[in-house]
């Protein structure tokens, strides 16, 4: 059984989200939790919020044990970027992109 949880269009580079995603990517869920409760920055308390909903659905949804769930799928895609405009030196227009991410995790049964 599977379960999935998205979150769309968070004001974080996905360069910068990806460095979590990848270390819970294949862990339990139970551990992956606990190393996103560990790990002291914006991406890992947005990705352990999506995690706790994948765990949730799960649970709820398919009624799952969550100590045999796992995170299948921990991927996280690029979203729109807000392009700002600053002034730059000598008459030049210089850029600030402002990134977006999606991020998407998916919650397995181990069999």
């Amino acid at each position: 059984m599977e379960a999935k949880a998205i979150a769309k269009g968070l004001r974080l580079s996905p360069i910068r989200a990806r460095l979590v995603s990848d270390m819970i990517r294949g862990k339990k869920a139970t551990e992956a939790l606990n190393i996103l409760v560990n790990v002291n920055n914006k991406s890992a308390r947005l990705t352990k919020k999506v995690l706790d909903s994948a765990i949730a659905n799960a649970v709820n949804n398919n009624g799952a044990d969550v100590a045999t769930l796992y995170v299948k799928e921990a991927r996280v895609d690029a979203g729109p970027v807000m392009k700002r405009h600053l002034f730059d030196s000598r008459s030049h227009i210089g850029h600030k992109d402002h990134r977006t991410s999606h991020i998407i995790i998916t919650v397995a049964t181990k069999n």
